[in-house]
């Protein structure tokens, strides 16, 4: 078995890269960074060190490492016989590996097994955008023939896996819990063989109940963290304010993830209880500028505050601590974060409701809209 996955960064080695090798795969790394492909490349193994309650480290060995920006032939002969195709790169370079994976389907004998093409990102149905920018590149007749050879099924994938202390090199420091959910209805009685993985009938929920609480409740406790002038993560949570503002945000999104898709609220409780305990690791040095960055990616329609509070308000349900939450991340100032710098700029220059359509895809009318167009002008008006 042969998994090629793309991007070698932290949570590529340390969490979907990890898995795939346990689960027998002969492992190939496919990334843009030089470095860190001739770093792997140069190394025969590298350590996973999970910390927090049961701690350990594992060893991550037999991989290979390819350029996918300079050796496409390369990686396209790695493709070509591969039983799986993963990502960690993030949801907007998803367009970028569509080109390989059109080429891995062209290359691929029609009497193979499909390729199971799976995208691991913090996003919701990230695997369909990728087939949907896949299909694009393809004409509608070659398209028909070639999504016979592989079988796209969503995920959602739970890690936290922080900023990594200098002079780790390749090792990756990671919390000891993971998740990784897969769809299994697109595989039929055929599912790939991970057992560090688990395979759900609808994933959904899963999805949902995990962006909307993890996701957002890690960049909540950035952003108020950030406000409060805090540095670390699990310092933010150890302040009271702090951390009673993020539990009522996530009361919110509990109650849409119970309302929505059935799960009990004594189950969302203890759910949300786990993955504070989580965000209070003192043993993950995790910082709240490195969890708070990318604010405009954050705050766009299908994000972790926005896709919230729109249904919730679509369901006359609260809005309130999520509205906080997105005013806290209007006042995300990092000039070492590109996305920092443009969002405080577009908040100088644009009017609060041209703001709230274009970044966070709100349109007049929607019953959030003029509450977030009230966060924007008092952000602006500060």
């Amino acid at each position: 078995m042969k998994a090629v996955h793309f991007g070698a960064g932290n949570i590529g080695r340390g969490f979907i890269g990890l898995l795939l090798h346990d689960a027998g795969y002969e492992l190939v790394f496919a990334d843009v960074n030089a470095e860190l492909i001739d770093a792997l490349a140069a190394s025969d193994h590298y350590t996973v060190h999970e910390v927090g309650v049961g701690a350990r480290d594992l060893v991550v060995d037999r991989y290979r490492a390819v350029n996918s920006q300079t050796d496409a032939a390369a990686l396209a002969a790695e493709l070509a016989d591969a039983d799986v195709l993963t990502t960690a790169v993030g949801p907007n370079i998803l367009r970028f590996i569509a080109p390989h994976v059109l080429q891995a389907l062209r290359d691929r004998s029609p009497d193979a097994p499909p390729l199971a093409v799976m995208a691991c990102e913090n996003a919701i149905d990230a695997t369909s955008m990728l087939r949907e920018e896949t299909r694009h590149l393809a004409g509608p007749d070659e398209w028909l023939e070639l999504e016979r050879r592989a079988v796209f099924a969503n995920t959602a994938v739970d890690r936290i896996v922080p900023g990594q202390p200098e002079g780790a090199a390749l090792d990756v420091t990671v919390e000891t819990f993971s998740e990784w959910a897969i769809e299994e209805p697109p595989f039929g009685d055929a599912p790939p063989v991970i057992p560090g993985a688990h395979f759900v009938d609808r994933l959904g929920p899963y999805i949902e109940r995990k962006l909307f609480t993890v996701n957002t409740g890690h960049a909540s406790t950035a952003y108020f963290g950030f406000l409060a002038g805090h540095e670390r993560i699990a310092e933010a949570l150890a302040d009271a304010s702090v951390a009673e503002r993020v539990e009522r945000v996530l009361h919110e999104t509990s109650a849409l993830i119970v309302a929505k898709h059935g799960f009990g609220a004594g189950e969302m409780a203890e759910y949300r209880e786990v993955i504070l305990g989580r965000f209070r690791n003192e043993a993950l040095p995790d910082t709240v500028e490195r969890v708070g960055r990318q604010p405009l990616r954050k705050l766009s329609r299908r994000e972790r505050f926005i896709a919230p509070a729109a249904e919730l308000a679509e369901r006359g349900l609260p809005v309130d601590a999520l509205l906080a939450a997105v005013e806290a991340a209007l006042g995300f100032d990092v000039p070492a974060d590109p996305e920092s710098v443009e969002l405080q700029e577009r908040l100088a220059t644009d009017a609060a409701p041209t703001f709230v359509r274009e970044v966070c895809g709100i349109e007049p009318g929607h019953p959030l809209h003029d509450r977030l167009v009230e966060v924007v002008e008092r952000r602006t008006a500060s």
